[in-house]
């Protein structure tokens, strides 16, 4: 166990903890604890709408998927890159909107349920158990990257690992809530890009070369530089079909819902992006040039030989860097576990006591009441997540997969058909994220077509939405109305 690590883990995990005393400092009520009382700037927006997005997956299955098949992994990458801009360009600016004039709703359920005025709540009821289900299984993938990450870098065994893993995380959303999350994503953020443009060009320089490492890979598969290779058209639109979950993830709107205002996402767009590409260009580069460096060092492929490969990440910065950078470097897997872990956590704890507790059994609870029921949510859902990352042979890609389709299907639909169009009705969304939910979980079960689930569960909800809207009656004037003043503001403010 190396002494550096150790070292700048503590003081990584102890600045992430004071980070979350501050932000307690900071929390005056509920709305403070859950969207930050709305006042994030564009910065903070735009880097931890990416950090909350780019989990454990970035560093660790991504990497991996590259290095096990070659450069034709990228295609998830690059539907991620064309689904988020889309997110920021049509759906940021106006969520923003449309939640504030719905009587400022706190969660997305809260705004589905004031959106089409439903009064049976079935809408809230719903869509709070489909977050509280997907998210359980996301957390979890989080838990089980942590566990990993701390298992491989000081031996420990995979229990102690997972708790370690997990326990800052938990600590900072538990005492500082969403103020606390999008400060430290924002360091996380910027720890993570240090870390994919530094550690690409160090495996680059020890794989020979970019010109010598290209000719090797090439002369080890050809495949390995393929685009297309092993590729027919189902599995390139399995991949690409990733970006279209982007419209549907309940943490990543909850950015856009806690932003200053729909006018700074212009600039958070860029500031996003480019850090987004930047870092998944990274984590390709690691996952490819790797398979050079360890082709070149065949005694060190017991490291990520026998289903070890999403660990390449952490072992190249092991093996490349002196042990003080390695753990700067390997706190920034840490980072992307704990930036998405976070924020998950806390929107589960929204979902629990905004859309139940509150809503049936203390609507008139008090504010401190109220963030100390999301508090004791927090350390209740975490609990839960840890057990369903107890095996640790769970796939960190598999867990995400399975997570990021069903809340794709489920609300990305009726997120984008809510902002554009006003004659979707309170049943075209319940039908929507019905049959979503459902098209998700029977695909994953049976892999008709070797589809990804997200896209037909996606294809379906749509579908459903606008039938089940024109045989409903029109919305009635309370909807008719939000929807115009919405409509109006925000494109009166963006002209």
């Amino acid at each position: 166990m190396s002494l550096p690590m150790i070292v700048t883990f503590t003081i990584y995990i102890l600045g992430m903890i004071m980070i979350g005393y501050f932000a307690f400092r900071s929390t005056q009520n509920f709305g403070d604890y859950i969207l930050g009382g709305r006042r994030i700037g564009s910065v903070v927006t735009a880097l931890s709408a990416g950090a909350s997005d780019m989990s454990g997956w970035l560093l660790m299955g991504l990497p991996g998927a590259v290095y096990l098949f070659g450069i034709s992994q990228s295609w998830t990458a690059i539907g991620l890159i064309i689904g988020a801009y889309l997110n920021w360009l049509l759906i940021a600016g106006r969520l923003r909107v449309f939640t504030e004039i719905n009587h400022n709703s706190l969660t997305l359920p809260d705004y589905f349920a004031r959106r089409f005025d439903d009064k049976s709540s079935l809408l809230r009821i719903i869509s709070a158990v489909i977050i509280l289900i997907f998210f359980t299984i996301y957390c979890a993938s989080g838990v089980v990257a942590g566990a990993k990450l701390f298992e491989s870098t000081f031996g420990m065994s995979y229990g102690w690992a997972m708790l370690a893993g997990a326990g800052a995380t938990i600590i900072y959303t538990f005492i500082g809530g969403f103020l606390a999350v999008s400060w430290t994503d924002t360091i996380q953020a910027s720890l993570m890009m240090f870390a994919l443009i530094l550690t690409p060009i160090m495996v680059i320089v020890n794989a020979g070369g970019l010109s010598d490492a290209l000719a090797y890979i090439e002369s080890l598969n050809p495949d390995y530089t393929n685009l297309f290779a092993h590729m027919d058209f189902i599995a390139i639109i399995s991949l690409l079909g990733w970006g279209l979950g982007y419209f549907g993830q309940p943490h990543i709107l909850a950015r856009f819902m806690a932003a200053d205002s729909h006018e700074v996402m212009k600039n958070a767009r860029r500031i996003s992006m480019t850090w987004m590409i930047l870092c998944l260009v990274g984590a390709i580069t690691v996952g490819f040039f790797g398979i050079a460096f360890f082709a070149h060092h065949p005694d060190l492929a017991y490291l990520i030989d026998n289903g070890k490969h999403e660990r390449i990440f952490i072992e190249l910065s092991k093996l490349l860097f002196n042990p003080w950078i390695a753990g700067i470097l390997l706190a920034a897997i840490l980072a992307a576990v704990m930036s998405t872990l976070s924020c998950q956590l806390l929107v589960c704890s929204s979902a629990i006591t905004e859309d139940f507790y509150r809503a049936f059994f203390r609507p008139k609870a008090k504010q401190q009441e109220l963030v100390w029921v999301g508090r004791v949510m927090v350390l209740l859902v975490s609990v839960i997540a840890i057990l369903l990352a107890i095996n640790p042979n769970n796939s960190v890609l598999d867990l995400v997969s399975h997570a990021w389709a069903g809340f794709g299907a489920a609300f990305g639909p009726i997120i984008i058909f809510s902002v554009f169009w006003s004659r979707m009705t309170r049943n075209g969304a319940l039908a929507g994220m019905i049959t979503g939910t459902i098209t998700v979980l029977l695909w994953i079960n049976f892999n008709w077509f070797n589809l990804y689930s997200l896209i037909p569960g996606f294809l379906f909800a749509s579908i459903a939405i606008v039938v089940f809207s024109y045989f409903d009656k029109k919305p009635n004037e309370i909807v008719a109305d939000h929807f115009e003043q919405a409509y109006k503001r925000y494109h009166n403010k963006t002209k």
